[in-house]
């Protein structure tokens, strides 16, 4: 991969950051259909990309937010969450590699990741666009906290989205929370499962090809863009935040169509 390439990499990765730290979805579901459109890299290269930069993102905001002693993450439910999240995390990584060696061609793990997402968040949007009329649980046993944890990095991982829309959808309808108090639980749990994701890439040797500099710039685009992104979210409101949601899950559903067609197609 170029230089130029590498940079319109990081690039894509600051903007993705940038709202995936004001909405709480974490920046890998714009980025990684957004990275599939180049056809640059490999589909196993560009999960593991964007994964280090939700990584670096997501851990830039969790600490930045502990340091300043916001409350905005509810420990008591996001823990159980999160820790389910790392061992479903685990799942979805070997889901990835054994849906990936099935097919005839190692590519076309990208047209599956991306019919996943194009369903997934058309759902959200509906449910998004309509919650106002569904009624909201309040979850509080830790057993469901971790099965619903479990569930949520299994496909985060096998997206390759780090957590995503997915996250705030259940955040809002199992736990009952607001936009932005969904944001900040969300980025909590996308930090262990994506954590767990990296880690389980490292032990088992699957790391992707890739060159040094477009790994750097990435990481760093991710806690620029986490910086920004949550300067941004202090100054929005929750109804703001939800409009930049809903236009970005409009954008995420178009690629994904795209990318569908992209891969799968002979």
């Amino acid at each position: 991969m170029s230089i130029v390439q590498s940079m319109l990499f990081a690039l894509v990765g600051f903007f993705a950051s940038v709202a995936g730290a004001i909405c709480g979805i974490g920046g890998g579901v714009i980025m990684k259909p957004a990275l599939d459109l180049f056809g640059w890299a490999s589909v196993s290269t560009i999960s593991f990309l964007s994964g280090c930069t939700v990584l670096a993102m997501s851990c830039y905001s969790v600490i930045k937010s502990m340091l300043a002693k916001e409350q905005s993450v509810n420990l008591k439910t996001a823990t159980p969450l999160a820790f389910g999240a790392a061992v479903g995390g685990v799942l979805g990584k070997q889901m990835f590699s054994a849906v990936k060696n099935s097919l005839p061609n190692p590519d076309m793990v990208g047209g599956v990741q991306a019919a996943c997402l194009l369903v997934i968040t058309l759902l959200t949007l509906l449910y998004t666009l309509n919650k106002e009329k569904i009624s909201t649980l309040q979850v509080t046993s830790l057993v469901a906290c971790g099965t619903i944890g479990v569930l949520l990095g299994i496909m985060s991982s096998f997206l390759g989205i780090g957590g995503g829309p997915i996250n705030l959808v259940v955040l809002y309808f199992f736990f009952g929370m607001d936009t932005k108090t969904a944001a900040a639980n969300s980025l909590y749990i996308i930090l262990f499962s994506q954590a767990t994701s990296f880690a389980t890439t490292l032990i088992t040797r699957t790391v992707p090809q890739f060159t040094a500099i477009t790994l750097v710039l990435m990481v760093f685009s991710g806690i620029l863009g986490g910086a920004a992104g949550r300067i941004v979210n202090k100054q929005m409101d929750n109804q703001r935040v939800e409009k930049l949601f809903v236009g970005l899950m409009g954008l995420i559903i178009l690629a994904s169509a795209y990318n569908t067609w992209q891969y799968m197609m002979p």
